[in-house]
Parts: C-alpha cells; structure tokens; sequence
C-alpha cells in the first residue's frame, strides 16, 4: 500500500461567516482535490472538516499518512493528544464536539502524522488548499454546516 500525503486548509470570510475547506491527496502519480463551502461556519470548523474529509476519502483502512496542516488548531490537538483526554470528558467544554468525534473515528482507523507547515509562505501544497478553500467559501452553492448552525 502507498504511503498518502495529505495537505488541509480551512477558511471562514469572517469568523463566524462563509467559509470553505480544501484537500489536496497525493499518493504516487495520483492526485486528488477536494473542496465544499458552507455559508455559516468558523475558521477552526473548516481546518478540522477539511482533515475529516480527507482522510474519509482514502479507499483503504490501515493508510500510512502524512497530513500537513497550517492549522495549530487541529495539528498540536493531536500531536500533544489533547484529544484524548477531551474524549476522555465527553469534549465538555470544548468546541466543535461532533467533529472531534467524527475525525476520531476516522483517524483510529489509518496511521496518520501531522506536520505543521506555516500557512501562506512557501508550501505549494498548501497553498493550493487555500485557495480552493476560498473559492469554495465564495461558491454559490454552499451547504449549511449543521454542526454550528444545527
């Protein structure tokens, strides 16, 4: 099985406002980008979705991953297994519980490394998921993020 490369960014044109995520996943010669927008949402929602649609879109359980993400939000949640003990309290007090719980799920079931990379400086990856991000926030069809305006 190849090893993935992954790259997440998440945007709200305002916080909280319109706001998008985008993915780029990189396995061999493969490519694949993935972008949605939602019309009412937070900056740390999208950066957080933007890792749970990425790593729900990998066709096979047990994928060796490296994500890079700009957010600190969601990298130093899992690298410093902050998580783990906000699962271990139910996210009391926390926000964004349903899609913690969603990207545990999905997390436990791949072998996943996070990297911080400084988001818009250098990394053309990255980059790229900001703008398709954007793009996504400022798109005419944007969904409602249930989750926040639920």
């Amino acid at each position: 099985m190849p090893d993935i490369t992954i790259y997440t960014d998440g945007s709200a044109l305002g916080n909280p406002g319109p706001g998008g995520y985008g993915v780029v996943l990189l396995s061999g010669h493969h490519r694949k980008e993935l972008s949605q927008g939602f019309r009412l949402t937070t900056n740390n929602r999208m950066e957080l979705m933007a890792v749970c649609v990425a790593l729900e879109a990998l066709r096979f359980r047990g994928s060796n991953v490296t994500l890079y993400s700009d957010s600190k939000y969601v990298v130093e949640a899992v690298n410093q297994r902050w998580i783990f003990g906000w699962e271990r309290t139910g996210f009391k007090g926390k926000k964004n519980p349903d899609l913690w719980m969603r990207f545990l799920n999905i997390y436990r079931q791949h072998n996943v490394q996070f990297v911080w990379v400084k988001g818009h400086a250098s990394t053309v990856e990255n980059n790229r998921c900001d703008e398709l991000a954007v793009a996504a926030a400022n798109s005419a069809n944007l969904l409602e993020d249930t989750g926040y305006e639920g």
